[in-house]
């Protein structure tokens, strides 16, 4: 604080800077919790997009089946998990509360449930592959089991740390409004 008296203001001794420069701890706390949430979305789109293609890839037949095979069940349910995604994105510039909610409900039912369908859809014959060695269906020559399945493994831990980070956000922010609140 300059004035025209001098480099401070007339009756401080400049030791009150400390106070007024502090940033609440909620803030301190979403800062970082924001930057790990966007990672995870980044990671969570690049997986959303690499199950959209293989199903783009079968359905119109832009290689040959045996290249690609066709999708199971639980990766059309999954196609919808970029709508949590959608309202993450839209709820961290602002601090907004009810597009996490959303985000974190919508997360549980379009991103979770389909990856634990789709392990015990896919698992009679993950099975029969490792008990007998025969796979039928392929992805680039790879057996499509397993490579949906280390896709999957990858993807429930994104979603499980994006819940997570969401409900440390969600407490941090909800703490904020509530302080807010009193006032």
């Amino acid at each position: 604080m300059t004035s025209r008296a001098g480099l401070r203001a007339a009756g401080t001794n400049g030791a009150e800077v400390r106070y007024r420069e502090r940033v609440v701890p909620q803030y301190q706390m979403s800062a970082p919790l924001k930057s790990e949430l966007r990672k995870l979305n980044l990671v969570h789109l690049l997986l959303w997009l690499l199950v959209a293609a293989q199903m783009s890839i079968s359905h119109f037949d832009l290689l040959s089946h045996d290249t690609v095979c066709m999708p199971y069940q639980w990766e059309y349910p999954y196609l919808l998990s970029l709508l949590p995604l959608l309202f993450s994105s839209l709820s961290l510039p602002k601090n907004n509360i009810s597009y996490l909610v959303l985000s974190m409900i919508s997360g549980g039912l379009f991103s979770v449930a389909p990856l634990i369908y789709g392990g015990m859809e896919m698992f009679p014959v993950a099975q029969q592959l490792y008990r007998h060695g025969k796979a039928y269906r392929f992805i680039f020559g790879f057996s499509a089991v397993t490579v949906m399945y280390l896709i999957m493994v990858v993807a429930v831990q994104v979603h499980a740390w994006q819940i997570y980070y969401m409900k440390k956000l969600l407490d941090s922010w909800f703490n904020t409004t509530q302080e807010k609140k009193k006032k």
